[in-house]
């Protein structure tokens, strides 16, 4: 049995649990009110290594215990049986001190669904100032982008003529050069805008929460896990969490603020018995308040990772596994921080309409002048470019749960990827794509050849072969859904707050009822703006 926690010394308005791209915004936000005292519980550890701050670190964190949770998905039948890891950031900043940096929003139509299903202050022109308020763009103050916020955004700091060559191939099939994927309608094809500065990654803890953390009301405490919350009756009065093998007890004067993310939260809310009965009881937690919604509706944009090997071109493949071309690389950044150093793991980006009949871009491309196997391990030796197509909104709907009340037991990830007739047809269509754009007359000067999957023929299943060569972009979202009140599903209102739950909310990418149309983190960034004036309001 446990030891009995110790209180925690200090007393506290707000609990903030999680440091990463949604903590960090709440932190910021509610202690700038000098009269408000808020405690920040981050599970990982600082961001002190190297490879958080050079951008092509990714290539080192994922897979790597010191940044990632090192988490797995269940065998997944879609994916013809296949588990995937399921990296998700392990240290201030979360998952955007490891991830891809692109900053995107999504498509105006996204937050409007959101609106018109019940929940009023969601749509595009009511998150689009909170987009602008957050930003420090290059393009300058504009209708649709902003300067002075936090969250810095910046054009790439590398160009491969690959990448110029597959752009125009895109525009032989009818994808229109677009140069800002970030209006409110992103087909087309372009460079990404990433969350850097001068060459440096800009993670949440870098933009929000550094420029807050000598604050005298802001208390930050790391590797900090968080077992369970506490509660009087119906209202979450703290929360129970361990740190370097002591454990403490600490409550909060106004509300508890879950900022955990879409693993994490479910998991914190499960293991203090708020989820779907049945599934708290096989897991040895007694239910408090029967929540069906808790850690279902998880949705993910799976990606089909075509890669061509190529001739003619300088790839990242040969400069990795050259001397002479790790020095040069290194002696770029060096000096004028710019170069492959630099490179988010992709550079170009591509909407488009998987057929005729979708009203809007349902399928985006990341594009890569580099191959590797799978992330963790070494690039190709042979010049490639990686081509990679997933669904922007899939119908598939996969499940967070915890096996035990036991706050090291790793969750059951269960994302069902390709579960539905749909999403089948969809990534089926993607590989279909692919293989027309690499053979427009733009890349016949490179030879493409296809290397993953490579198998065709009159017959081929291109359902099993999206299965093959299906993975994860990191993009779960959804399994703490906001919703109306009548929505069975629905954990939290439209001010984020948990339903049956007084003084407990939900700030983070759990919350999306549906994922928007890209890159998940920057919206998560909104959220928590968004969510954080929420709770000053109130």
């Amino acid at each position: 049995m446990d030891p009995a926690p110790t209180a925690l010394e200090g007393d506290y308005d707000y609990i903030v649990v999680g440091a990463g791209s949604a903590g960090c915004v709440v932190a910021n936000r509610l202690s700038a009110d000098p009269s408000s005292r808020v405690l920040l519980l981050e599970a990982g550890g600082k961001d002190d290594w190297i490879w958080f701050h050079i951008p092509v670190g990714y290539l080192f964190a994922i897979g790597n215990p010191r940044a990632d949770w090192m988490f797995e998905t269940t065998p997944q039948p879609g994916l013809n049986g296949h588990a995937l890891a399921y990296p998700r950031g392990k240290v201030l900043g979360g998952s955007s001190a490891i991830n891809a940096m692109i900053n995107m929003r999504g498509q105006a139509a996204d937050y409007d669904g959101w609106r018109d299903s019940g929940l009023p202050g969601w749509g595009w022109e009511d998150v689009l100032p909170v987009f602008r308020k957050i930003e420090d763009h290059f393009i300058g103050e504009s209708d649709v982008h902003g300067v002075g916020g936090e969250w810095r955004v910046e054009p790439p700091r590398v160009r491969w003529d690959i990448l110029d060559a597959v752009r125009d191939a895109a525009e032989q099939i009818g994808i229109p050069k677009r140069p800002d994927f970030n209006t409110g309608d992103n087909e087309g094809s372009g460079y990404f805008h990433v969350n850097q500065k001068a060459g440096r990654r800009w993670s949440a803890a870098r933009g929000f929460l550094k420029p807050a953390q000598n604050r005298a009301n802001l208390r930050v405490e790391t590797n900090a896990l968080t077992e369970a919350l506490t509660f009087q009756d119906n209202q979450a009065t703290g929360v129970v969490f361990r740190q370097r093998g002591r454990r403490f007890v600490v409550q909060a004067r106004a509300e508890v603020i879950l900022c955990a993310g879409a693993i994490g939260s479910p998991q914190i809310l499960q293991r203090s018995g708020i989820g779907p009965a049945k599934v708290l009881k096989q897991a040895g937690v007694i239910p408090r308040v029967d929540l069906p919604g808790v850690g279902e509706n998880l949705q993910d944009h799976l990606q089909q990772r075509a890669i061509y090997r190529i001739s003619g071109a300088e790839t990242l493949n040969q400069t990795y596994h050259s001397i002479w071309g790790k020095a040069k690389m290194g002696l770029d950044y060096a000096l004028r921080r710019r170069g492959p150093l630099t490179m988010a793991p992709s550079q170009l980006g591509m909407f488009t309409r998987s057929d005729p009949s979708q009203g809007r871009a349902n399928i985006q491309f990341h594009v890569q002048p580099l191959s590797l196997d799978k992330f963790g391990e070494p690039l190709h030796r042979f010049p490639a470019i990686t081509v990679a197509a997933c669904n922007l909104r899939p119908t598939s709907r996969g499940t967070i749960r915890i096996p035990s009340a036991d706050p090291d037991a790793a969750p059951e990830i269960n994302p069902n990827y390709l579960e539905t007739e749909d999403d089948k047809h969809v990534a089926a269509d993607a590989i279909r794509i692919t293989r027309r754009l690499m053979q427009q007359p733009a890349l016949k000067p490179f030879a493409p050849d296809e290397f993953v999957p490579g198998v065709k023929s009159e017959d081929e299943d291109l359902s099993r072969a999206a299965g093959d060569i299906g993975t994860t972009i990191f993009h779960p979202v959804g399994t703490a859904k906001m919703g109306r009140a009548d929505d069975p599903m629905a954990v939290v209102d439209g001010a984020l707050a948990v339903r049956g739950v007084d003084r407990l909310r939900v700030i983070d990418a759990s919350v999306m009822p549906s994922i928007t149309s890209g890159n998940t983190n920057t919206p998560t960034i909104m959220i928590a703006a968004k969510g954080a004036a929420m709770v000053k309001r109130r």
